[in-house]
């Protein structure tokens, strides 16, 4: 019994993006199966009539059984009323490798010499329309493939994506020394360029993948722009880490020097004397050491130097430096308080009560106790530092400071008793920078939080 309904379903594979079925010319109301992710389109008289998506369809083909084929007969055998019918899968076909036959030459937009490189990776195609695809690329074959689908794409995908590939280097600024950190944006700049090629022959570009790009590594200028390009950020490196170990010394020695003041501190508080004391033991410590010591002028030095220690022990020296004194100095007749002249070298003062010869300067009788006020000498003056008096000149022959009233921080010499500077007008008061405490003039750390001056 002669075959009434012909069957038409897709019997190919998964890998295929055309296949045409074997049945041609089949009987009117023949079933056609489509399935998801498919499309099948019927020709009949050599023309497009229909595309089918999924679903079973019934077709006209105007073949009938039995007339058709005394139809047939007539012509010699061949039905005039010719039909058939193509199926287009349309799941996305992946992994489809591309690359490039011969290195591409372009000028490196970062430091601008001419370098060439290849490149080579996987792309995505699917159909996008299956009309263009038939009558562009298929005809009327049989079937296409994927590796006939890319044997026909290679020339254009190769012309195409030689001029892209530059292209998008430039626009992107892509360092040929930082390509491969930024493939994604390659990638994505040439599929961008190729996606309207591919839509000319009815398939879209799904995804387009750069996996491998072919530098000319050995070549002598491309290693030596290499090399300049990755100094500079060793350079950078180092530089950072330099700051860094520097920075970590730099608090290391403060807080050593902070701890060391800290200690210094609780030692003088638990010993019972202060950082002024301790400098006036130092300066006592200098005039004892004075070869010149036993001579009246340097004697009277010594005891003023001595009273001014202050504290207990600085009293206590100063009382026996005293008794010294007046136990080798002959006792004189009363006379009122005068100036006598020995000679042009020695000025001696007699006390008003005692008449006791003193030594320049002095304001209490060291035999009595009398207090009496002495001349003022004019060549000389009261130390800042220290306190004592000195001779006019640069600087104190007591503790060595300064006599010069000097602003710290732009070095202008000023008036006496300027709170600011006239040059610069800062503060000329000596306050801590951390704490904010006065602190003596000379002194090196805080006497309230012991910061390093």
């Amino acid at each position: 019994m002669p075959k009434i309904v012909d069957l038409i379903k897709y019997e190919g594979d998964n890998t295929t993006f055309v296949w045409k079925h074997p049945c041609e010319d089949f009987n009117v109301f023949s079933q056609l199966i489509v399935h998801e992710s498919q499309e099948a389109v019927f020709f009949r008289h050599g023309k497009i009539i229909e595309v089918f998506g999924p679903g079973r369809y019934s077709l006209e083909t105007y073949n009938f059984p039995i007339i058709g084929k005394l139809i047939n007969n007539v012509v010699g055998g061949d039905s005039p009323f010719h039909c058939e019918v193509y199926f287009v899968n349309k799941t996305e076909q992946m992994a489809i490798k591309w690359g490039t036959d011969s290195q591409v030459q372009y000028v490196e937009p970062i430091y601008g010499f001419p370098v060439s490189i290849g490149a080579s990776g996987d792309m995505n195609l699917r159909v996008e329309d299956s009309r263009k695809l038939l009558t562009k690329i298929v005809g009327t074959e049989d079937s296409l493939t994927r590796e006939r689908l890319v044997f026909y794409f290679r020339s254009f995908l190769m012309a195409r994506v030689k001029t892209y590939m530059p292209q998008v280097i430039k626009n992107n600024s892509i360092s040929i020394f930082e390509l491969h950190e930024n493939l994604d944006i390659f990638s994505d700049g040439i599929k961008n360029l190729l996606i309207p090629d591919f839509m000319e022959y009815g398939v879209s570009l799904e995804q387009f993948f750069v996996t491998n790009v072919a530098k000319p590594d050995g070549d002598p200028q491309y290693e030596k722009f290499k090399e300049l390009h990755f100094r500079q950020y060793a350079d950078i490196a180092e530089a950072k880490l330099r700051q860094q170990t520097d920075l970590i010394y730099a608090e290391t020695e403060a807080q050593k020097t902070v701890i060391a003041s800290k200690a210094m501190a609780t030692k003088r508080e638990q010993e019972g004397y202060t950082y002024q004391q301790e400098r006036g033991f130092d300066v006592a410590t200098v005039v004892a050491q004075n070869e010149a010591v036993g001579e009246l002028t340097n004697l009277g030095i010594g005891l003023g130097t001595m009273a001014g220690v202050g504290g207990a022990v600085g009293g206590m020296v100063g009382g026996m430096m005293n008794d010294a004194v007046a136990s080798t100095t002959p006792v004189a007749p009363a006379a009122p308080a005068v100036t006598e002249t020995t000679s042009v070298e020695e000025k001696k003062v007699v006390c008003p009560k005692c008449g006791a010869v003193l030594p320049e300067g002095a304001k209490f009788c060291f035999l009595c106790g009398e207090k009496f006020e002495a001349e003022p000498d004019s060549n000389k003056v009261i130390c800042r530092v220290c306190g004592k008096e000195t001779p006019k000149g640069k600087f104190c022959i007591e503790c060595g400071a300064s006599l010069e009233n000097k602003c710290p921080k732009c070095g202008a010499v000023l008036p006496e008793g300027a709170k600011f500077c006239l040059e610069c007008g800062a503060s000329l008061e000596n306050k801590c920078p951390k704490c904010g405490a006065k602190f003596p003039a000379g002194a090196k750390f805080c006497l309230e939080c012991g910061e390093k001056l």
